[in-house]
C-alpha cells in the first residue's frame, strides 16, 4: 500500500512540476486547444544563452563503448534522450536540458561515438560511422541505464538516429522529436546524382570522400568545424566561446576517422559492418514512423535538409510540423532552445 501511495505522490509532484514548467514556457493548453494564429507569451526565467556548462557529466558501459553523457533532473521522471549532430556536441542542448529538467523529465544528453568523453572499450572495434551502428549504441545505452522507452528529440545525425529507432524499435520510442524530418538514409539510393546545385550543397561529403580530404580534416578540423556552423546557421551570431565549448569535443582520438567512415559509407565508398545488414536491409526500404511525432525546421537552415513536403506522409502516427522563425539555422536546439523544450512537452502528449 505505502509503494502505491508514493508512486502517486511522485506522479502528481512530476504532473505539477510539468504543469509549471510548460505554463514557463508558453504552452497553456493542448496543440489542438490552440489556434494556429495564437503565440502565447514566454515567461520562462530561463534565459537563454546563459547556460555554459552541464556540470559534472558521467560514464557508463554500454554496448561497445563506454559513453559519457549528462544527465539532468529527477531520476524519477519521464526519460528524454536528446541526441546531438555533426559537427556539434551535447552542448547543442546546454538550455534545453534545464528547461525539461524543470518539467519533470529525467534528461539525458550522450556524447555520440567518437566524440568528447565517449570511447570504444576495445582498440579492435572498427570506428564505424553508419547509420544503424549509433542506432544500436543508444539502444545499448538505453539498456545499461535501464531505460525502457524514452522520448528521443534530435537533430542532423541525433535526429537520423531517432528515426532510426522510432521505425524500427517503437516499444523503445515513446515520442519522437526530429528536426528536418525524416533522414533515415539509403546508400544504394545516395549513389543517384543530384541536381547540381544540391550536389553543391553537399561539398564537404566529396572532401571527405578523398584522402586528401580526411588529411585535410585530420589538420583543420577546428577551423572546418567552425565554417560548417557558420555556413549551416548564416544568421546565428554565436561568439567563440560557444564555439569552443563543443570544440574540445573534436579532440576525441576517434572523431576523424567516425565522420569520415560515416560520409564515406553514405556514398558506397566504405563498407559497414556485417553485423547490421539486417538492420540496413530494413532501413533501406524506408519504414514509416507510427510513434507520435513533431517535426521542426528553422527558417535559416542554411546545411542540406529535405521539404517537409517530402516526408510528410512517413509519419503515420499522431503528427504535427513546425517552422521555426526569427533567423533559426541548423543547430536549432540551441538556437531555439525554447522552442524545441516546447515541441518535446508538447509530442509527449500526444
Amino acid at each position: 500500500m505505502s509503494e502505491k501511495i508514493n508512486y502517486q505522490r511522485r506522479r502528481f509532484l512530476a504532473t505539477a512540476a510539468m504543469t509549471i514548467a510548460t505554463t514557463q514556457l508558453g504552452i497553456f493548453g493542448s496543440a489542438k486547444a490552440q489556434s494556429s494564429k495564437t503565440k502565447p507569451a514566454v515567461v520562462s526565467m530561463m534565459k537563454q544563452g546563459t547556460n555554459i556548462s552541464f556540470g559534472s557529466l558521467k560514464q557508463i558501459d554500454a554496448g561497445v563503448l563506454n559513453v559519457g553523457y549528462a544527465e539532468a533532473g529527477s531520476a524519477n521522471g519521464r526519460p528524454v534522450i536528446l541526441l546531438h549532430g555533426w559537427p556539434y556536441d551535447i552542448h547543442s542542448y546546454i538550455d534545453v536540458a534545464p528547461l525539461l529538467a524543470s518539467a519533470g523529465y529525467r534528461v539525458i544528453v550522450p556524447y555520440l561515438r567518437g566524440y568528447g568523453m565517449t570511447r570504444f572499450l576495445s582498440s579492435e572495434t572498427l570506428r564505424n560511422g553508419q547509420q544503424s551502428a549509433i542506432a544500436a549504441d543508444i539502444i545499448a545505452l538505453m539498456d545499461a541505464l535501464k531505460i525502457e522507452k524514452a522520448i528521443l528529440a534530435g537533430f542532423d545525425w541525433g535526429a537520423r538516429t531517432a528515426n532510426i529507432i522510432a521505425a524500427l524499435w517503437p516499444e523503445r520510442c515513446k515520442a519522437l522529436v526530429s528536426v528536418s524530418g525524416y533522414l533515415i538514409g539509403n546508400p544504394e539510393a545516395n549513389k543517384t546524382p543530384l541536381p547540381p546545385q544540391a550536389e553543391l550543397e553537399w561539398w564537404y561529403q566529396f572532401y571527405f570522400a578523398t584522402e586528401r580530404g580526411r588529411v585535410g580534416y585530420e589538420k583543420y578540423r577546428h577551423d572546418f568545424n567552425k565554417l560548417i556552423w557558420q555556413l549551416a546557421s548564416p544568421q546565428w551570431h554565436f561568439d567563440d566561446a560557444t564555439f569552443e565549448c563543443s570544440a574540445t569535443s573534436f579532440n576525441n582520438p576517434d572523431y576523424v576517422g567516425i565522420v569520415i567512415h560515416n560520409y564515406r559509407w553514405r556514398l558506397g565508398l566504405a563498407k559497414g559492418e556485417s553485423k547490421y545488414d539486417e538492420i540496413e536491409k530494413r532501413l533501406a526500404a524506408a519504414p514509416a514512423i507510427t510513434v507520435p511525432t513533431i517535426t521542426l525546421e528553422g527558417d535559416a537552415n542554411g546545411a542540406p535538409h529535405p521539404d517537409s513536403s517530402t516526408y510528410a506522409k512517413k509519419f503515420s502516427g499522431k503528427y504535427a510540423h513546425r517552422i521555426v522563425k526569427g533567423g533559426i539555422g541548423h543547430n536549432l536546439p540551441q538556437e531555439a532552445s525554447r522552442e524545441f523544450a516546447k515541441a518535446v512537452i508538447e509530442v509527449d502528449g500526444y
